[in-house]
């Protein structure tokens, strides 16, 4: 099983996995956080996706970047050219602007003529697939097993 495979394979696992409005926070959200050495986090309205991403690879025991901001992930790992994505390699992109600090991070599951299908955490306020417009991507990274 390739490490994309197994990022994969876990991510899916967790579909449908959804914040909880109110004063009520999800506990398995708050399991990702905790996992991945970030156990302060006690809502699940902070911004999650990096904390998904990073307990996914936790899980898979490949590369991580142990931070919670999504443009973390784009030194980790092995930059994809962009015409050699496989399915389970990990897609940041910008938000609001290229060159803010804000961004998202999740795994290419695939694509059309404008948009890339991810999985990730945070889409939505949960664990799906989803499209990003491919002007908004800044690189595609591959990770590695770690051990």
């Amino acid at each position: 099983m390739t490490e994309n495979d197994l990022l994969l394979m876990i991510g899916l696992s967790q579909i449908g996995v959804t914040e909880i409005k109110g004063d009520e926070h999800n506990p398995v959200i708050l399991q990702y956080f905790k996992d991945i050495g970030h156990s302060w986090v006690k809502e699940d309205e902070t911004h999650w996706c990096s904390a998904f991403m990073n307990w996914v690879a936790h899980q898979a025991k490949c590369e991580k970047s142990q931070k919670l901001n999504a443009r973390s992930w784009m030194e980790i790992g092995e930059s994809v050219d962009f015409d050699s994505y496989l399915v389970g390699d990990v897609c940041v992109f910008w938000r609001e602007s290229p060159k803010s600090w804000k961004g998202h991070v999740s795994m290419y599951i695939g694509e059309d003529e404008e948009h890339i299908y991810c999985l990730g955490g945070n889409q939505n306020n949960q664990v799906n697939i989803s499209p990003y417009k491919k002007s908004r991507l800044l690189t595609v990274r591959r990770l590695s097993f770690t051990g």
